[in-house]
């Protein structure tokens, strides 16, 4: 755990500086198609140092995510298969480097949008499910683009006003609770992802 928490823990440490809000907007573009810790706890930990901001920062973030999904978009779209059929480097990049993005979850998800374009994509925004899978797949199969970014929009959307309105409850004790018990919290999360495909499965 202690990559993936030393990784936390600096993505924490720009919520002290004069470049949160910068940050946090990247983070969120960069988790939508590639970067592995989401913006959750950086967009509470703004939260918490000014709780009259949440709104805004809930903003930011949800803008810095749809955008990078559209990123992620232009990148299944564009840049995932050659003109001779085969993968790109950028395909192979992502099947194996970033986690979670295996072949057969990439056919899996591709199988989903046949029927349920804007309940997939929503639902891939708004839980813990992997959204960058979701934004390039969304671009390879040629999803319409303005019904991935109202899903998308929605889905991040609903997700960090829920966190936004939370902190502005119940405050600190929630991020001391993450901090104190992080490893449990990402087990807790890995076990979120896997009920959460075996959901989109058994709904779609």
């Amino acid at each position: 755990m202690n990559p993936l928490k030393n990784l936390y823990q600096w993505v924490l440490s720009w919520a002290e500086s004069a470049y949160g809000t910068l940050v946090l907007f990247s983070v969120a573009f960069a988790e939508s198609s590639f970067f592995p810790v989401p913006a959750d706890p950086l967009l509470m930990a703004l939260c918490l140092g000014k709780v009259k901001r949440s709104m805004y920062y809930v903003f930011i973030c949800t803008l810095g995510s749809v955008l990078g999904g559209v990123f992620g978009f232009i990148i299944g779209y564009f840049l995932w298969y050659a003109p001779s059929g085969e993968l790109t480097g950028v395909a192979n990049f992502f099947f194996k480097i970033i986690p979670g993005f295996t072949q057969q979850v990439f056919d899996n998800v591709g199988a989903k949008y046949d029927a349920h374009n804007f309940l997939v994509i929503f639902t891939a925004a708004f839980t813990p499910i992997p959204y960058k899978v979701f934004s390039i797949t969304a671009g390879v199969f040629q999803i319409n683009l303005p019904t991935f970014i109202l899903a998308s929009i929605l889905g991040r959307g609903g997700r960090f006003v829920i966190i936004g309105l939370l902190i502005r409850s119940f405050g600190d004790p929630i991020k001391q609770m993450m901090d104190k018990h992080f490893n449990a919290f990402i087990i807790i999360l890995t076990i979120i992802f896997g009920l959460s495909y075996l959901l989109i499965g058994y709904l779609f």
